[in-house]
């Protein structure tokens, strides 16, 4: 087939699922065309070495990527995430109708921020059979500037012709598909997908000596949190766990994002220490320092449309063995539980977490070995990319004939 991917983000940003997704469709002998934005997460600034500009368009065998220019300025406000949606959805309206006309299915990596451009590029493109893989929704909560743009309502409508107009809506967990359905998804058209990881680069390791100095000032037990420092992972309640810890453990924070500082002034305020920061690092980087760590932290906020959500660092850690520490509720926290890979606790909710840290440092390293192990099994059993992508495929197919059943029906009537 020809398949066209839309993805706000595409590698070398720690897109995995659309990444990894198009590399093996090509594999399979599909033709693959991304259109995609510059490199900019998750601070928000396109990557150094990259300059936005119109025509940048890559092609390797059976693989086109074009990306386009989009509002980027590292502001995680309302109006600015509104701009960089809005401006995607733009270039990609102009972009796309050259580049996926001809597709016969396309693949939405659904992500709030492409909602705006899947909707303008199904109106130019006509009747093709789209797959849309929601991985997440949001609610906005920037309250003034949210009234004074209309920017819920426009989205919310956008989001539910979305989700009548796909021939096929996958979605990341069973939680989520309810969400889905309540936004207006035709029952019969959800389907449940697990995302993976980068399997090439998160698998089980050692870490070398330098990357045990630098996440470890002694044998006290590490808690280690990697990804995006911003409002929904909720890093407050970590800092004031660890805080009130003292030397019995280490939280060890590696990334960056628009609370950066705002958690940072935290820890400093509260003498926490045994908190420190870590620069963001590259992918490839990261089973090593998940290895000198004891444990990954998987936190989120309690907010309704995060319990459906999986968190990507949450696979790439049980991919690596590593045993983790949920504060989050919903399906993040119910993996963890069933899989028997770590510890749990409810979100926002810093004294409970402190007690889960608590716990965490008094197993024994031979205990959290096992949480590991079972974590890896359950990743490869449940979420592995091999059986994601065989599903994703097969969706695409069901798109492309349910389209064509559709079709042939109204031309017969």
């Amino acid at each position: 087939m020809r398949v066209g991917i839309l993805t706000y983000h595409f590698p070398p940003e720690p897109a995995f699922v659309p990444g990894s997704l198009a590399e093996e469709l090509v594999a399979r002998g599909h033709e693959v065309r991304v259109l995609t934005g510059f490199p900019d997460y998750p601070g928000g600034h396109v990557y150094p070495g990259w300059r936005q500009r119109w025509r940048h368009q890559t092609h390797s065998e059976r693989l086109t990527v074009r990306r386009v220019p989009r509002y980027a300025a590292g502001d995680d406000s309302a109006r600015a995430r509104a701009a960089g949606w809005l401006s995607f959805a733009g270039s990609a309206a102009l972009a796309g109708r050259g580049l996926l006309r001809d597709v016969d299915v396309l693949y939405v990596h659904g992500h709030p921020a492409v909602t705006f451009a899947a909707t303008g590029l199904l109106r130019l493109l006509g009747r093709t059979p789209t797959v849309l893989h929601v991985q997440d929704v949001w609610t906005e909560r920037d309250g003034r500037a949210a009234r004074d743009s209309g920017w819920p309502a426009r989205r919310e409508a956008a989001t539910r012709r979305l989700y009548r107009e796909a021939a096929v809506v996958a979605v990341g967990s069973p939680a989520m598909a309810d969400l889905i359905r309540a936004g207006g998804a035709e029952p019969g058209r959800v389907r449940t997908v697990p995302n993976w990881t980068d399997e090439r680069i998160f698998r089980p390791t050692q870490a070398g000596p330098a990357v045990r100095r630098l996440v470890r000032r002694d044998d006290r037990c590490v808690v280690m949190h990697a990804g995006t420092i911003g409002a929904r992972q909720d890093l407050d309640t970590a800092v004031r766990a660890a805080a009130a810890l003292g030397d019995r453990l280490d939280l060890v924070l590696v990334g960056s994002g628009p609370q950066e500082r705002r958690v940072r002034g935290l820890a400093a305020d509260l003498g926490a220490d045994n908190v420190r920061f870590l620069e963001r690092r590259s992918a490839v980087d990261m089973p090593q320092l998940y290895a000198a760590a004891d444990y990954q932290l998987v936190a989120q906020r309690g907010l309704p449309e995060l319990r459906g959500r999986v968190p990507g660092k949450l696979q790439a850690a049980l991919s690596c063995a590593a045993p983790v520490v949920a504060s989050a509720a919903g399906e993040a926290a119910k993996v963890v539980e069933r899989a028997r890979a770590g510890l749990s606790c409810p979100p926002e909710d810093w004294a409970a977490l402190a007690d889960r840290f608590w716990l965490a440092a008094a197993i024994p390293p031979a205990a959290r070995i096992d949480m590991g192990r079972r974590g890896r099994d359950a990743y490869l059993r449940d979420m592995s990319m091999q059986a994601g992508v065989d599903r994703i495929e097969a969706l695409l197919h069901e798109a492309v004939e349910a389209t064509a059943g559709r079709t042939k029906l109204i031309h017969s009537g």
